[in-house]
C-alpha cells in the first residue's frame, strides 16, 4: 500500500530522459524528475520516495526528505502569507499550506509554529496548527519504562506538554526538568504512567534499576579521574547534579547509597570521596 505525504519504496518502471518513472500501482506511472534519481537506479530496482503533489498538483516523487510528513508533528518557520494561507518552509521546492481555517492563530511571516501534517479531503497535504484536533485521539498502549520521541509544546503550571510519537499528548513534570525547554525541542524520554484519560506522564531518564547502575558506573568513573573527590553529595542542589551527571537528585542518590552499601564511597556533606581498595 502506498501512502501520499509519506516515504514509500517503488520499483523502477521505465527510464526517460527527464527522470524514470516509478511503478505506482492503482496510482499509475509516477514521475521521479532526473535531478532526484539515484546513480544505481535501473528498471525492476526499488527507490525510496517521498510521495506529494507538485506545484500543479499532479503526483511527484522525491528522495528528498521534508522537514515533516503526513502524521507527525514539527516546528516550520512561515515563509510566505497569501489570500489562501500561510506558506511554511518543509524542505521542498512546493511549499507546505496551512490554510486560514487551520491557523490556531494568524500566522505571521518569519515566525515558526508547531504544526501537524495531513491530508486534507482534497487530497492536498496541508498543515494545521489545531493540534488538538488531531492529538490524542487514539488510546496509548504503553509500558512504563518504553522509549519513545517527544516534542515540548508549551510550559504548563505542572512542567511541560509534549506531543508523545506524534500521536499523544504527555507531561514532563517539574521536578524531572533541570534546564527550560523551548516549544519544538525534540528528544527520547519514557514513559513513566499512562493515565486513565489517555494521557501520559513522561520521563526524562529510563527509570528502574539499570538506569542507577549505569550512573553509579559513571560516578566511579568521575572519581578516579578527579583524583577521588567529586564536590557533590546527597545535599547538592538538582541542578548541580543534572549538569554533572544528566540525572535527577533522585536517582543520583540512589546511585551513591548504593556505593557507600558496597564500601566504594563515602558520603560527607559538601562532597563524595572515593574509597582506597
Amino acid at each position: 500500500m502506498m501512502f501520499l505525504g509519506q516515504l514509500n519504496t517503488l520499483v523502477v518502471k521505465k527510464k526517460v530522459e527527464f527522470g524514470v518513472y516509478l511503478d505506482g500501482l492503482h496510482w499509475g506511472d509516477i514521475l521521479l524528475p532526473r535531478r532526484y534519481v539515484p546513480l544505481d537506479a535501473e528498471v525492476g530496482s526499488s527507490v525510496s520516495v517521498f510521495l506529494y503533489l507538485d506545484s500543479e498538483d499532479q503526483l511527484i516523487a522525491t528522495t528528498e526528505k521534508p522537514l515533516v510528513m503526513v502524521g507527525q508533528v514539527a516546528q516550520l518557520k512561515v515563509v510566505a502569507s497569501t489570500k489562501v494561507g500561510a506558506f511554511l518552509n518543509w524542505g521542498l521546492k512546493k511549499d507546505l499550506l496551512v490554510p486560514f481555517s487551520e491557523q490556531h492563530l494568524p500566522m505571521q511571516l518569519d515566525y515558526s509554529y508547531l504544526v501537524y501534517c495531513y491530508v486534507d479531503r482534497s487530497n492536498r497535504i496541508v498543515a494545521s496548527s489545531k493540534l488538538d484536533k488531531f492529538i490524542g485521539k487514539t488510546t496509548p498502549s504503553y509500558q512504563p519504562g518504553d522509549e519513545v520521541h517527544i516534542m515540548v509544546t508549551e510550559p504548563t503550571e505542572l512542567g511541560y506538554k509534549a506531543v508523545v510519537d506524534h500521536q499523544h499528548w504527555g507531561v514532563l513534570y517539574k521536578d524531572q526538568v533541570f534546564k527550560p525547554l523551548r516549544r519544538g525541542y525534540t528528544t527520547k524520554a519514557f514513559i513513566n504512567k499512562v493515565r486513565a484519560d489517555g494521557k501520559i506522564d513522561l520521563l526524562l531518564e529510563k527509570p528502574g534499576y539499570q538506569k542507577t547502575l549505569s550512573i553509579a558506573d559513571q560516578i566511579l568513573q568521575k572519581l578516579t579521574a578527579a583524583n577521588g573527590e567529586l564536590p557533590l553529595s546527597d545535599k547538592s542542589e538538582p541542578e548541580a547534579i543534572y549538569a554533572a551527571f544528566g540525572v535527577s537528585k533522585k536517582v543520583f542518590k540512589q546511585a551513591i547509597g548504593g556505593l557507600m552499601k558496597d564500601g566504594k564511597i563515602s558520603i560527607e556533606p559538601q562532597k563524595i570521596v572515593l574509597k582506597q581498595s
